[in-house]
């Protein structure tokens, strides 16, 4: 096992090797498995390499920072057969998924409407803002992505909007990127609504609730304190402490849960239960956001795939609608249709039926006219 650059944590956790090097632990032929947590901007390249050397990937979100980028470092997977797994915690907090579970079980019958709130104790460094890509894909892409988790099914469009109330050296920072709160509209299939809300300041800690409306009752999650014990004075009543302030502390269960929840795909040879495809579509959603923000207009999700032109699995570019089209493209309106199978999927086709996907996709065989973004 290796440790990434930190002394301190590999002599408290009895790693016998580190380094500065991430190539060192990817080209080691003991390592199995890597977990990716750098700045954003170096996780394509090292899920690339990752592939390239034959390890599973377990990666923190985003998977990069753009979409043909993206598409990319999942088909270097695919292709090369490994295992990629996305590090969308929420997905495993205990509360967040007991609301699934409801859902998925008709507990509450059919869903009707979403509420998504989402909002950190106090605003990052403007340096931290600049370049992240703005408040969709960095801070709401959990809530993009667990809309579309709650909900069961891929979203259709979205109407975004955005505001600076809070850190005014943002506010003229270029597109999203000057919003400390923003909220989305989702349309799903069959009418149903998803409503998020984000902020980059909450004064009491962690404000991150979740609230399924269905067709036989409603289900919802409160925000998460260190302890259930209760004050009752005569000026106050109410929890004794206030909420979780550090997201390390928020979310340490579900990033507890995560890891395990890789290493027993691994040991058992087992899907991931977050796909590089569940990633894709979180991004492509926080994209829309920040154009349909931008526009002041629904925006499709198909928009954005059609936009993805790969001459290979590993070779992609963007296609603006103005550009005169490359020979031969085919837009797809599929989120799927960009990728080749996971590993997982490989098992299932078998080698020839692998190889027709792979013809199929790159062909232009492979596309598909409903206007959601399709996934597993």
């Amino acid at each position: 096992m290796y440790c990434f650059y930190f002394p301190a944590a590999a002599k408290q956790y009895n790693i016998p090797r580190f380094t500065e090097d991430a190539m060192e632990v990817i080209t080691d032929p003991e390592v199995d498995a890597v977990w990716i947590c750098s700045p954003s901007q170096f996780h394509a390249e090292q899920i690339k390499a990752c592939a390239a050397n034959g390890k599973h990937v377990f990666c923190e979100k985003p998977i990069a920072t753009d979409l043909p980028e993206t598409v990319e470092a999942i088909n270097a997977c695919n292709e090369a057969g490994v295992k990629l797994m996305i590090g969308l915690q929420r997905r495993f907090d205990q509360n967040f998924k007991r609301v699934q579970e409801a859902v998925t079980q008709k507990e509450v019958g059919e869903p009707i409407m979403i509420k998504l709130c989402s909002r950190d104790p106090s605003p990052p460094p403007a340096s931290y803002v600049k370049g992240g890509g703005g408040i969709f894909a960095d801070m709401a892409v959990h809530d993009l992505d667990m809309s579309r988790f709650l909900a069961g099914s891929d979203p259709i469009d979205i109407l975004a909007i955005g505001s600076c109330h809070i850190d005014k050296t943002i506010a003229d920072f270029e597109g999203s990127e000057k919003f400390d709160t923003a909220s989305c509209l989702v349309r799903y299939p069959n009418g149903v609504q998803a409503m998020i809300d984000v902020c980059r300041q909450s004064s009491f800690g962690y404000d991150q609730r979740a609230e399924v409306l269905g067709t036989e009752g409603m289900i919802q999650t409160d925000n998460v304190y260190p302890n259930t014990a209760k004050i009752y004075k005569s000026h106050f009543t109410g929890n004794a402490d206030m909420p979780y302030d550090f997201f390390l502390s928020r979310y340490n269960e579900a990033y507890v849960t995560e890891t395990v929840a890789f290493c027993d795909s691994l040991v058992n040879d087992t899907p991931v239960p977050c796909t590089g495809e569940d990633g894709l579509v979180a991004l492509i959603m926080a994209i829309a956001a920040d154009k349909s923000a931008a526009e002041n207009r629904w925006v499709t999700f198909r928009e954005i795939v059609e936009g993805v032109y790969c001459v290979s699995p590993t070779q992609c570019e963007l296609v603006a609608a103005s550009d005169l089209f490359p020979e031969g493209f085919r837009p797809t309106a599929s989120a799927k249709d960009l990728l080749l199978p996971d590993v997982d999927k490989q098992k299932v086709m078998g080698t020839n039926g692998f190889k027709q996907a792979f013809s199929n996709l790159f062909s232009g065989k492979a596309t598909n006219k409903e206007s959601t973004v399709e996934a597993n």
